[in-house]
């Protein structure tokens, strides 16, 4: 078990203080740092000073600031989606692309580069991709009407392997769509389109502020399923309604981003090691770690071999992979 300390409301909204703080400095170093270093002096003066016709005010407003956006959303969902999981499924490797959504979506988005639709046709499609494995995840686990994470856990597997499959029958009929398809799975956020940067945010931070106000209830649930009934939570419900909500959240993230890894699994553990178990702290904690990892690591993608880019995705592969080693192997029984 993870170590554990009363919750104060001072201690709690200092800590989100800081976290808040902290994914707004590193917002503005994606701002300021890419292919065309930005000073701070200019920044300034591109936000109070220049017009919106001037080189810096577009780098700034039109290029990179939705990419941040887009690093936020994407990173602050993820990362509370694998919280929720983890406790839905009790188990320490749940994350959000487990159950299948993700390979759902990504379904979608291959299908919509194989028959050639628009951008916004295929965050259309990965996402209807994505809400169709949720629909068949939820119906396949449910026993006796109650969810059962085992089986969850086990139809979400199977049929994220199944797409998976189908996946890649299609990737062997693309030609000129392969690489954009490639960089779909391993995740990127370059291939966001702007005009969606609004609804996405929407979606990450609206869901994630119900999931923080529902987080006291998972810290009963652990407990145990007949200990939550006792006091009053109704545990089915309460599993039924976060997995809907998170798994409508992660279709909606992965319509504009791929397949991004190592973010919903390793942010959740990072947080219960820095602050403890309580899901009161874990999960708003979750949002903004996961926020700042994911902006921090397209502002890399960006910049290590610029003008080109390197998907997003593998960035957070390479960071993310051994950290999680090192905590598997250093302090596992304290984050799981």
């Amino acid at each position: 078990m993870g170590r554990t300390e009363r919750l104060t409301r001072s201690g709690f909204l200092l800590r989100i203080f800081l976290l808040a703080v902290s994914t707004f400095l590193v917002a503005i170093v994606g701002l300021v740092v890419g292919p065309v270093n930005i000073s701070i002096a200019e920044f300034f003066d591109a936000i109070f000073v220049a017009s919106n016709n001037s080189t810096l005010y577009q780098i700034i407003f039109e290029i990179r600031l939705p990419r941040v956006l887009y690093g936020i959303a994407v990173g602050g969902g993820l990362s509370i989606a694998g919280a929720v999981f983890q406790a839905i499924l009790m188990n320490p490797l749940a994350e959000p692309y487990i159950l299948g959504i993700s390979s759902g979506g990504a379904f979608g988005a291959i299908l919509s580069f194989l028959v050639g639709v628009t951008f916004l046709g295929t965050q259309l499609l990965s996402f209807i991709g994505a809400f169709c494995v949720m629909i068949l995840v939820f119906y396949l686990s449910k026993r006796f009407g109650e969810l059962e994470p085992n089986i969850m856990l086990l139809s979400g597997v199977m049929v994220g392997a199944f797409f998976s499959a189908a996946i890649l029958l299609m990737m062997s009929l693309l030609n000129d769509s392969l690489r954009t398809a490639v960089f779909w799975l391993i995740g990127n956020l370059s291939l966001a389109d702007k005009s969606s940067v609004g609804y996405v945010l929407f979606i990450s931070v609206g869901v994630s502020i119900i999931l923080i106000l529902l987080s006291d209830k998972f810290n009963v649930l652990s407990l145990g399923a007949n200990h939550a009934k006792q006091l009053g939570i109704n545990a089915n419900k309460l599993k039924s309604l976060t997995y809907l909500l998170t798994s409508i959240m992660i279709g909606a993230l992965v319509s504009v981003s791929g397949i991004i890894g190592f973010v919903g699994l390793l942010v959740p553990h990072i947080c219960r090691m820095l602050f403890g178990v309580d899901n009161r702290i874990v999960f708003p904690a979750s949002f903004f770690i996961g926020a700042s990892y994911l902006t921090f690591a397209d502002t890399i993608s960006r910049t290590v071999i610029a003008p080109a880019e390197v998907p997003v995705g593998a960035i957070t592969a390479l960071i993310g992979a051994p950290i999680f080693i090192y905590l598997l192997k250093t302090k596992f029984k304290s984050i799981s």
